[in-house]
């Protein structure tokens, strides 16, 4: 039934390409991708720290109701990230310290919710990946629908099951499946680049003359 189904994962990035986008900023995977892509500013990391890298499972609900990430907990793979669209409603919180603890000890990479979680204090003593739109002390429902394994869409960003989801203090990307090697090269080229010019920052070498280019370019005009 449309809104009740449960579907198999039929692809997923590589492990060994996950572990490469980990040691990346996700602002420079972002600037690869044109800088067109993004979950949205009100998700947030409420973990202490670490970043997060892995292949998505999706999971779509409505507002108010945690019973398909319950199950989706349950079939997740060590590695995995949950992936949620409860329509950014802040009504209700979807997951907390108990289901958290379980996806610990299920290996899952981490979780991104784009409602609410509650049991906040403890999240933020732990290294659990954690990306929420905010807080809510109320709790859950457990009555369906929900889907699990579809594509979902969180603030314009899609994000389908085993494309690469990444995140760090700047926020979470998705890295879609069939672009996710172009993209790890030319964001590793990006990175390396920034290293240099950080290098010239700290040597007082930065060319900046790049900067009156573009304003004459633009026909600013400048006083003497």
């Amino acid at each position: 039934m449309l809104g009740f189904r449960i579907l198999k994962r039929c692809r997923q990035v590589d492990g060994s390409l996950v572990a490469r986008f980990r040691e990346l900023p996700v602002a420079n995977v972002s600037d690869s991708m044109s800088r067109m892509t993004a979950g949205g500013a009100a998700l947030r990391p409420l973990h202490r720290g670490g970043v997060m890298a892995g292949p998505a499972i999706t999971v779509k609900t409505r507002p108010g109701d945690n019973l398909m990430i319950h199950k989706a907990l349950d079939l997740a793979a060590p590695g995995d990230v949950i992936v949620v669209d409860a329509g950014g409603d802040l009504t209700n919180s979807l997951i907390g310290e108990l289901m958290i603890s379980h996806a610990q000890t299920r290996g899952i990479a981490g979780i991104v919710l784009h409602g609410a979680v509650r049991d906040a204090a403890w999240i933020r003593e732990n290294d659990m990946p954690i990306f929420a739109a905010g807080i809510s002390h109320r709790g859950p429902y457990k009555d369906g629908p929900g889907e699990i394994n579809v594509p979902i869409s969180i603030e314009g960003m899609v994000i389908e099951p085993g494309d690469l989801v990444i995140g760090d203090d700047d926020g979470i990307l998705c890295v879609p499946f069939d672009h996710a090697d172009a993209i790890y090269e030319a964001a590793r080229k990006k990175h390396e680049a920034e290293g240099k010019k950080m290098l010239a920052i700290r040597e007082g070498k930065d060319d900046r003359r790049w900067i009156d280019a573009t304003l004459a370019r633009l026909g600013c005009a400048i006083e003497a």
